[in-house]
């Protein structure tokens, strides 16, 4: 069963590893090629999950333990799919998204110490049958993403001149962030079909032609517009 003719495109992996800079490179491609694309992102995407948005990434929740995170994250993800993601699935519209349910097994499950059982239940509730039809993993060892993230942050706002401060995960230790570059490596080998990694230390432009290759072969496998949403399985 499907939620529309759409095409759903998630992108995952560690801090720094550039997906953001790749989402909006494949979406200017595709745009170009007269393909309808939505950019999205997590937490977020929707007014009410931007709310939410500030709350984890400033660590306002974080006193309140991961469950609570995990929980937030959940309640931002179910009204981004209903409000955003669905609908354009449903009007064939390829929706990209930067990150997805892969960050909350990895980051609240993996190295939350949070019980599957409980990520599993959050899910199912969160996604509602919408499952990517296709998920990117930036690959990048953690000390170079790392890297990268406080040189970002060191260098001025181009609108507020101010430095950009480092969000609640970004301040995590080396040893979290490589659990969780292993993670979602794990992610991948028990998912081929779905995903595909994707070396974030090469060129920016040779990281682009892979990505596009990803997603044009998951549209011609789509008939060309790609299903988008797949119902998963409950």
């Amino acid at each position: 069963m499907t939620v529309g003719s759409g095409l759903f495109v998630t992108f995952e992996g560690g801090e720094g590893a550039g997906k953001s800079t790749q989402i909006r490179l494949l979406a200017d491609a595709l745009r170009q090629a007269g393909r309808p694309v939505l950019t999205t992102r997590e937490p977020g995407g929707s007014p009410g999950a931007e709310a939410t948005r500030h709350v984890l990434l400033s660590g306002a929740a974080q006193p309140f333990g991961t469950r609570m995170e995990a929980i937030l994250f959940a309640a931002a993800r179910s009204d981004h799919v209903e409000e955003v993601i669905r609908p354009a699935l449903a009007q064939g519209t390829i929706v990209l998204c930067d990150r997805f349910l892969d960050s909350s097994r990895v980051y609240q499950g993996v190295t939350g110490n949070l019980e599957p059982p409980f990520i599993e239940a959050l899910e199912r509730v969160a996604i509602n049958g919408v499952m990517p039809d296709c998920t990117i993993i930036f690959d990048l060892p953690a000390s170079v993403g790392l890297e990268r993230v406080r040189r970002r942050a060191a260098t001025p706002d181009a609108q507020t001149g101010e430095e950009v401060e480092l969000d609640r995960f970004e301040k995590e230790e080396l040893d979290t962030h490589e659990k969780r570059r292993e993670a979602f490596l794990d992610i991948a080998a028990a998912d081929p079909r779905r995903c595909h990694v994707i070396d974030a230390a090469a060129q920016p432009d040779a990281i682009a032609a892979s990505v596009l290759s990803i997603v044009e072969a998951a549209l011609e496998s789509h008939g060309g517009n790609g299903h988008g949403g797949s119902e998963a399985a409950q």
